[in-house]
């Protein structure tokens, strides 16, 4: 069972997404929140697998929440909730740790799909808004570009050909499909990339690609 909390100032989307999600089999709301020092207090208290962050909220916001909760010692993985006006924060709580993003319209099987995806370690970077988001913040990035190039050239050929697609948003079966491997070995090669670009996870190996010039 992947245990879930819904953090959100709104009423109304907590109910809207606990709603959506009990439904799923295999999923279960195990805690609420109504703002970002809420959130960690319920985390610190209980184990959660998945949780639905939103951005802006009162007393602590997402990203700073985020980081706290990625801090404990079994974190949860990070879903920020977002729309499109709010990408500068987006990207800040991408690099704080969570694991990707979604809209908050997004269809209700997406959002079912984001928590399974997330909770098998694996990032849930919206195809499009995804790379729209970084695109527009790499102007941020300006000397780490030396350093993730430094990073980058610590992967032989074959890892850099995942991380390419890593950073398109590709889930593992569709980069095992792409270059003809084993799911398995994609796993043990993502593993290596994010030790040697020394990143967290998915999401960070994405940006650090995209400053390195990888996917250009």
């Amino acid at each position: 069972m992947i245990r879930t909390m819904i953090a959100d100032d709104d009423g109304l989307v907590r109910l809207a997404l606990a709603d959506i999600l009990d439904d799923a089999p295999g999923i279960a709301v195990a805690a609420q929140a109504a703002d970002g020092r809420e959130a960690v207090q319920r985390a610190t208290a209980q184990r959660l697998d998945v949780v639905l962050m939103d951005v802006r909220m009162p007393r602590m916001d997402g990203i700073e929440a985020t980081r706290h909760l990625i801090a404990l010692p079994e974190p949860p993985k990070v879903i920020m909730l977002t729309t499109f006006d709010l990408d500068q924060y987006v990207y800040d709580g991408l690099a704080a740790g969570a694991v990707g993003f979604l809209l908050k319209d997004t269809d209700p099987a997406e959002i079912i799909r984001a928590v399974e995806v997330v909770a098998d370690g694996q990032a849930m970077l919206h195809p499009h808004a995804a790379r729209r988001l970084v695109e527009h913040h790499h102007h941020t990035a300006g000397g780490a570009s030396a350093a993730a190039r430094t990073r980058v050239e610590r992967l032989t050929p074959r890892e850099t050909d995942v991380l390419r697609l890593l950073a398109g948003g590709a889930s593992n079966a569709e980069i095992a499909t792409g270059l003809g491997m084993r799911e398995s070995t994609v796993k043990a090669h993502v593993s290596r990339i994010l030790a040697a670009l020394e990143v967290d996870n998915r999401v960070q190996a994405a940006l650090c690609a995209r400053d390195a010039g990888v996917t250009r």
